[in-house]
């Protein structure tokens, strides 16, 4: 009788990390973020199975928010997961949450930046992530309601920098099924079915609104856009950079000066990219800087009446004289 291979959706998990990582080098060490739930843990199982067998090591990285009651056990109890699997490293990350964004903003900022250390500190070539599909699927529509263009319905990458997400093709249904397929029990976060916090409410009343009255595959054709969006974003960003070089004519102690006619020759997408750039490169905070702050500048340019110079934050200014633009500190003379 020929042998059993592993369960599908354990086989599928597995796919996914190894395609994630083939352009590694021999030896190069891949952390895993694991909160202990079902996706992440599918996918410390499956770095688990997959590093070795690719010359890799292969480690655990778990963060303990200090938001709820035991949560200092959980941890604990996802680093002797980590030991049972044979990933080493395995620490635990204790951080202290602020306020600033909101909750969810702030212990996501405050966990990343305690992944990034640590991935320093341990010279990690990659640290695997477990978003899923449904994730994407989360994130697309929470980007459509904020109306905030073609990036934010990009959804989250793939790669952003030493961050690799595998399972961004993978359902939660199958990181569950992989989880139970190995013997693993995932730990249910309280946050994920608390309803104060937006996406679950997307997760647990918008998502399957959708799939009721549009029928099944929601997530999957949501997840689909997030990927051309991505595409379209990636190319008009790279034509913008490309633009930028063209119509700056300084950028010197942070004071950006454009060329206001090179300007006008481009589509608006392009245009507002550039002037993104350059409020960004003047000294914008990029997080703080709206599409109703770009767009305000970019009147400036297409609809120019003689108006004064557009406050931008960082104490940023936009004024237009003698057919350039330029982006300063206040107060411009």
């Amino acid at each position: 009788m020929a042998p059993v291979g592993p369960h599908p959706a354990v086989a599928d998990v597995r796919r996914a990390v190894r395609e994630a990582l083939a352009d590694l080098p021999h030896g190069a060490l891949v952390l895993v973020a694991c909160s202990g739930g079902a996706d992440s843990l599918a996918l410390a199982a499956a770095l688990a199975f997959v590093a070795p067998r690719m010359g890799l090591g292969a480690g655990l990285l778990t963060v303990d928010h200090q938001l709820q009651s035991g949560s200092a056990e959980r941890a604990r109890q996802v680093a002797a997961q980590a030991e049972h699997l044979a990933l080493r490293p395995a620490e635990i990350l204790t951080i202290t949450v602020g306020t600033e964004g909101g909750p969810e903003a702030a212990a996501r900022q405050a966990r990343y930046a305690a992944l990034a250390e640590a991935a320093d500190r341990l010279q990690a070539a990659a640290v695997l992530l477990g978003h899923t599909r449904d994730d994407q699927a989360e994130t697309v529509l929470l980007g459509l309601a904020r109306g905030s263009g073609v990036r934010s319905l990009s959804g989250m990458a793939a790669r952003t920098g030493r961050y690799r997400r595998p399972l961004l093709d993978v359902p939660r249904a199958t990181t569950v099924a992989a989880c139970r397929a190995m013997n693993l029990t995932p730990w249910d976060d309280p946050h994920n079915d608390d309803p104060r916090y937006t996406r679950v409410r997307v997760r647990r009343r918008v998502l399957p609104v959708l799939e009721e009255e549009l029928g099944p595959g929601v997530a999957e054709a949501l997840a689909r856009t997030a990927r051309m969006a991505r595409e379209d974003a990636d190319a008009l960003d790279e034509w913008a950079e490309s633009a930028y070089q063209n119509c700056a004519l300084s950028d010197i102690d942070g004071a950006v000066t454009l060329s206001v006619p090179e300007l006008e020759k481009l589509p608006d997408a392009v245009r507002r990219r550039v002037l993104r750039r350059a409020a960004v490169a003047a000294g914008a905070p990029s997080g703080a800087l709206s599409a109703t702050h770009v767009l305000a500048v970019d009147r400036l340019v297409t609809r120019w009446r003689g108006q004064k110079a557009v406050d931008l934050p960082g104490r940023l200014s936009a004024v237009r004289r003698y057919g350039t633009l330029i982006l300063a500190i206040s107060p411009i003379a």
